[in-house]
């Protein structure tokens, strides 16, 4: 059996740490917390889980964090997770059984990250994370904002999930002021940055620079291609927020350049035909959402809306505006089995209950 040390870097998250250490602590040989300068009980509470507390000097640097962090682990493998994540007891037992059985061969095994979910408790979105990586292989975190744990050898994806249990948004202006800081500084960015940087000023509803930057890092043609593909829907919801809709459509259009076409811009595209009263068109992408196969990256963002109920939802209006109320009241009902309590589903199950009956 493989031992783990678990790391984390932490600063003022007394609401959520001990809900995470208690998540975990079960399949964990060692703990260490790294601490930035929390000012409430954040090292109290740690400290009922461990007595590896470091404290780590803020330097605008996640990445350097989570290397320190690493540098005090001294276990076979070494997991991550940030405070506000959390194991659910099904994966608890996973990853129990997953360290009774890892080949200690492996470099990394990849798991599960759900982000969010909705009130159906219906996952929607998520992607994969390496997330547990042999210590002796000494890898290193990239990136002073949105780092990622640079590896390679031999990965195996897992079947275990991580879910990301958000409590807080007070540093919501924290990284956007660190890339601000950098540009300030001189720093030339490289084409991870000037995405990152261009997804900040989108958070902040600076619409126009970060089209800017999203534009800048297109052009590098040096970006992920999942980035890529994200950078052109952000342009495009960048665009329609400047009510630019040649730009809008542009920027759709050139994410098929990368990959097939994904379900959340065959969506952007039906919306589109939708609001031009094109049902046809508007079919014919909200179909393809429905049909169309999932991206076979798997560290690509899932938006499972996109693929679900809201083609079902939307294909329902279009039917509906066809006259085809019969198809319409199908599609509803598949929505339904999704999102039962979706406004929008109640309202026509209701209208469609009138007009059949009347």
């Amino acid at each position: 059996m493989i031992t783990i040390s678990l790391c984390l870097i932490v600063k003022n998250e007394e609401n959520t740490l001990g809900r995470c250490l208690e998540s975990v602590k079960n399949a964990m040989d060692e703990i260490t917390i790294v601490d930035t300068g929390s000012t409430d009980k954040t090292k109290e509470i740690a400290a009922r889980y461990t007595e590896k507390i470091y404290d780590f000097t803020w330097i605008d640097d996640f990445g350097a964090a989570r290397n320190f962090a690493f540098s005090h682990a001294t276990q076979d493998y070494i997991m991550w997770l940030d405070a506000d994540d959390v194991l659910l007891e099904n994966d608890l037992q996973k990853l129990l059984l997953l360290k009774q059985d890892l080949d200690s061969t492996v470099d990394s095994v990849t798991m599960n990250y759900n982000l969010a979910s909705d009130a159906n408790g219906n996952i929607v979105s998520s992607l994969r994370r390496n997330r547990l990586v042999k210590r002796a292989r000494q890898f290193q975190w990239i990136g002073a904002v949105h780092e990622y744990l640079a590896v390679n050898g031999k990965i195996i994806d897992s079947d275990v999930t991580v879910t990301h249990k958000k409590e807080r948004c007070d540093t919501a202006d924290r990284n956007l002021k660190i890339y601000e800081k950098r540009i300030a500084d001189g720093e030339v960015f490289s084409p991870r940055d000037l995405f990152y940087y261009a997804n900040e000023l989108v958070d902040h509803h600076i619409y126009e620079k970060a089209a800017e930057y999203y534009q800048k890092f297109l052009d590098t043609k040096l970006g992920w291609v999942e980035d890529n593909i994200s950078a052109c829907g952000k342009l495009s919801d960048c665009f329609a927020f400047l009510s630019d809709e040649q730009q809008k459509l542009k920027y759709i259009y050139q994410s098929f350049e990368y990959d097939i076409p994904r379900p959340d811009f065959c969506c952007r595209l039906g919306y589109h035909f939708l609001n031009s009263q094109k049902y046809s068109l508007a079919i014919f992408w909200y179909k393809l959402a429905l049909d169309v196969k999932d991206s076979n990256n798997h560290s690509s963002l899932k938006n499972y809306a996109c693929s679900t109920w809201l083609p079902h939802l939307q294909l329902c209006v279009c039917y509906s505006k066809l006259g085809e109320n019969e198809t319409a009241l199908e599609h509803n009902k598949s929505a339904e089995s999704f999102v039962p309590n979706h406004p929008s589903v109640l309202y026509n199950k209701e209208y469609f209950a009138k007009l059949f009956n009347s």
